[in-house]
């Protein structure tokens, strides 16, 4: 057979497998038993040629997917998640603010601060002592929006946030990416040979590993944050202590400057989220995050995501955290492109509230 002859058979069966599909799909009524699933992909295996039975499983394991997705859409299920993002759109704003009162964790200095600048101008920011101080203001109402940081490119994701936005009830409505050059700052007259310790936030000596461990018998002390460090560097009049912080905190605390660009790598970007107590989706909104636990079974992760492949849905971010005190328990942290509310995605979010042991949507939003 030539080419032609061949693609033409192919077209013939695949013109067999839409009906058979579609059939298929109008039979499938109930929401099929994971029993019963098993015993008809043992079945078919057990059929397929050996060298076919994996992919044989992986096929008919997405029909099964595809299936339920369908049931699911055809039900009458009052889905909140649905209701929440048509409320969201219909009620927010044209535009994001550009002023707004705004909790930012550290003291005047910080790279949260920054990140404010960047998403407001201007912003009246209150400043916390910790995380948890700003998850607090926008619990309150104390502060309309709070901007914290989540994660770094090198440094990784910074854990007390994640666990902060399992505990409180927020939505994130902008997130922004910063560029993020770290200084080793001391006080006036303190000379790089002299340092004997060195204080800053554990991201920012994460993000400065190298440059540590390259200068044998200095204490690292990690404390809450850059820009807090280098406020108690300046009153505490010490010139053999240091601190890694942004180069504005010189000025600021009249501190010296001994070591510029101390970071690992010159691509070095945080991303902070902007967090609101209301759900608000601006227009150019394009990601969707959302936190969900998963049941401990085998195939959990699977089926999320073969819910997005189904809807054609692509996911930019997967990872997993501990949940505090349960044994080998994770909750699953997603993002996932929505250059449109879609009715695909309201599908899956409604399939994943019905179908997961704890659904959290976080927001959508746009990213800078």
């Amino acid at each position: 057979m030539n080419i032609d002859e061949l693609n033409q058979e192919i077209d013939g069966i695949d013109d067999q497998l839409l009906k058979l599909f579609e059939r298929r799909m109008e039979l499938a009524q109930p929401v099929m038993d994971t029993e019963r699933q098993r015993k008809i992909l043992y079945r078919l295996c057990e059929q397929a040629r050996p060298e076919l039975a994996g992919y044989v499983k992986v096929l008919f394991s997405s029909l099964f997917e595809i299936s339920r997705s369908h049931q699911k859409g055809q039900s009458h299920y009052d889905s909140a998640v649905k209701k929440l993002l048509d409320d969201a759109a219909a009620h927010t704003p044209d535009s994001f603010p550009s002023r707004a009162a705004v909790a930012c964790q550290g003291v005047e200095g910080a790279y949260s601060q920054a990140a404010c600048d960047k998403l407001f101008s201007p912003a009246d920011i209150t400043y916390f002592n910790s995380f948890e101080g700003v998850f607090q203001a926008v619990d309150s109402g104390l502060c309309r929006f709070g901007v914290v940081p989540l994660e770094n490119s090198s440094a990784g994701s910074v854990n007390e946030v994640y666990e902060l936005m399992n505990r409180y009830r927020f939505y994130i409505v902008r997130s922004i990416k910063l560029p993020i050059t770290h200084t080793l700052l001391a006080a006036p007259g303190a000379k790089l040979d002299d340092i004997k310790e060195v204080f800053s936030h554990e991201q920012a000596i994460r993000q400065c590993s190298r440059f540590l461990k390259s200068w044998n018998g200095v204490k690292i002390t990690e404390c809450a944050n850059t820009a807090m460090a280098a406020k108690q560097a300046a009153s505490s009049g010490r010139t053999d202590a240091a601190v890694i912080s942004s180069r504005d905190c010189a000025e600021l605390y009249g501190l010296s400057a001994l070591s510029y660009n101390i970071q690992n790598t010159d691509n070095n970007y945080t991303r902070f989220i902007c967090i609101s107590k209301k759900p608000e989706i601006y227009p150019g909104a394009h990601k969707t995050s959302l936190i969900l636990a998963l049941k401990h079974k085998p195939g959990s992760l699977y089926h999320v995501l073969a819910k997005f492949y189904a809807h054609g849905i692509n996911m930019n971010k997967l990872e997993s955290h501990p949940i505090s005190g349960q044994n080998f328990e994770f909750l699953f942290y997603f993002d996932i492109d929505t250059p449109v509310i879609s009715d695909e995605l309201k599908q899956v979010l409604t399939e994943l509230e019905q179908e997961t042991d704890m659904f959290s949507f976080l927001g959508t939003y746009q990213e800078f």
